[in-house]
Parts: structure tokens; sequence; C-alpha cells
């Protein structure tokens, strides 16, 4: 609108003509839009000019950044278990036997014996930082 008035300024100036003669001019030229209501059960039904706001152009990045931003008020929380990887016994064995520091399943005489266990690096064991449901969902 400013940037409207603005124009009307410079315009006006080498014309002579009105600025308000100008603005009013504006009006007049904007879209008709209808308005319908009901009062104590009589249709009401008037003509109003379309607000000039409607006339500038659409901002596709500010789009983009409320239409994602409203999209995440749908999303749903979700954790993995706060115990997961941690459900077996497992000691480490130390040093001296040549294998990684890791604790290790205490199981004896199977193939999951000798396998680690806890690390986010072993399998079954827990995963890197352990996603939690108090992570900001919305914005």
């Amino acid at each position: 609108y400013q940037r409207r008035v603005r124009e009307a300024l410079v315009s006006t100036q080498s014309t002579g003509t009105s600025i308000l003669h100008c603005l009013d001019l504006e009006m007049a030229a904007r879209q008709q839009v209808s308005i319908h209501g009901c009062d104590d059960g009589a249709l009401i039904s008037r003509q109003i000019a379309l607000p000039a706001i409607f006339k500038d152009p659409i901002r596709p990045d500010v789009v983009s950044f409320v239409h994602t931003n409203i999209s995440k008020y749908h999303r749903q929380a979700y954790a993995v278990y706060k115990e997961a990887g941690h459900q077996t016994r497992a000691e480490s064995w130390g040093t001296g036997r040549s294998v990684a520091r890791i604790p290790r399943v205490c199981v004896c005489g199977t193939h999951r014996s000798v396998k680690g266990a806890y690390g986010n690096m072993c399998l079954s064991g827990r995963m890197f930082a352990p996603t939690k449901t108090w992570r900001k969902w919305h914005r």
C-alpha cells in the first residue's frame, strides 16, 4: 500500500492531480466481492471492494514456511524403549585377551558368548543417542 501511495505521489507531482483523486480511482478499479449474511432471519447481501492486500503477489517462501510448520502439528511422538540394548547380562573381559574392552554376554557354550553387548556398535546393543518423547515435535 505504501508503495502504491509513493507511486501515486510521483505521478501526481508530474501531472498536477490530487493524491486523493488517484487513490479514489484505485479504489474504484478494485474487484467487488459479495457478502451474504443473515440477521434475524432476513437475508442481507451487499457488495464491497476487495481489500488491497489481495492484489499483492503471493510469496512462495512464506507459503512454504507456514505449510511445513503447520504440518508438524500432526506428528506423533515416538521413542525407543529405555532399556533396549541393556536386557542381557554382560561383563568386560578386561585387558590381556587381545579383544576390545566392550562388555560381552555371559553365556557359556553358545555362539552368543563372545558377542559384544550394550555398545552402539554391537549387534543387539543400544542405539546411539536413543530417541526421546520429549523432543521438540512442534514449531
